[in-house]
């Protein structure tokens, strides 16, 4: 298969709507400017539709569009087509707005402080997603972005728990969860909301919640979450949510397994998700909105049903 696509335009000189709307739809999508009305994306299926949607714009709205794959020649020119799809200056503007964020911090309350790192996170993803030759300036980008979300939740939720080592997660089953009461820490976050909608959803029907004030005041018989020294809580690099995932054999469901990972990089960050800034959004508002957990958890599970029913959905190729 050739390496490149190009897409040779010929678009009718009057129509400037035209014009911008296809020019602001290939520079979202990354494609690199030849010259004008010649756009070039590294080759694949998702890139080839790109270039054929505009194709087909151009050439309703009265104008021309050839769709080319070709090899570079040599290694000179593959490098040059190359080099046109450097995203280091936008991850280097990324990076200086997360490092501005951890400065103001101390003077922002959790809405604002949630919304700005949400934003950014937003323009992460999208950075991502036409960053096709990825290498160190993303690395860095994303080792910032998680030391901000740790910031951000250090000052806001500074009780999150430590990873525990284990080999392998014991199989559970949950026949033997039903009826329990299910325990974790006030003042519901990311990991904490979710792992209780799984566990009420997939679970255990019919458990009850008590939100704890101090993670010592956990009653005896009652099972832990998302706190150091409860049951089900952090291991090596896998969130509570991830942890009862693979304890109850729930892992290789696909609208879970996508869930989780969705949990994961708003928890502790790691590879950003498309929906990851607005669901943060969306939980900030219900948190200053709802003060009772009981109530946040009530308002946030149609929300989760939702995520989960859409991410079940087979993916595009």
């Amino acid at each position: 298969m050739a390496n490149w696509l190009l897409l040779i335009t010929n678009l009718p000189g009057r129509n400037q709507t035209l014009r911008m709307r296809i020019w602001r739809a290939l520079k979202a999508a990354g494609a690199g400017l030849m010259r004008d009305g010649v756009y070039v994306l590294p080759n694949s299926a998702a890139a080839r539709r790109v270039l054929e949607e505009q194709g087909e714009d151009i050439k309703t709205g009265g104008g021309q569009a050839q769709i080319v794959s070709f090899n570079a020649e040599t290694t000179e020119q593959n490098a040059a087509l190359t080099g046109m799809f450097d995203r280091t200056a936008e991850y280097g503007e990324v990076t200086e707005r997360l490092a501005d964020l951890k400065g103001e911090l101390p003077k922002l309350r959790e809405p604002e402080a949630r919304q700005k790192l949400a934003t950014i996170g937003r323009e992460v993803a999208a950075i991502i997603a036409r960053d096709f030759f990825p290498g160190e300036p993303r690395k860095q980008m994303e080792g910032m972005l998680k030391d901000a979300a740790a910031a951000v939740d250090g000052r806001f939720a500074p009780d999150e728990p430590h990873a525990a080592r284990q080999k392998k997660l014991r199989r559970l089953d949950r026949k033997d969860f039903r009826g329990r009461t299910w325990a974790t820490r006030e003042h519901l976050w990311v990991d904490r909301v979710a792992s209780a909608w799984l566990i009420r959803r997939f679970i255990d029907p019919d458990a009850k919640f008590p939100w704890l004030k101090r993670t010592a005041d956990c009653p005896k018989r009652a099972i832990g979450f998302d706190f150091d020294g409860a049951q089900f809580t952090h291991v090596d690099s896998k969130v509570t949510f991830e942890v009862l995932l693979m304890s109850f054999g729930l892992e290789h469901d696909p609208g879970l397994a996508r869930l989780g990972q969705l949990v994961h990089h708003l928890d502790v960050g790691g590879i950003p998700t498309a929906d990851g800034p607005g669901s943060a959004t969306i939980l900030t508002g219900i948190r200053e909105i709802q003060h009772d957990d009981h109530a946040l958890m009530k308002a946030m599970s149609p929300v989760l049903d939702s995520l989960y029913k859409a991410y079940g959905r087979p993916k595009e190729n």
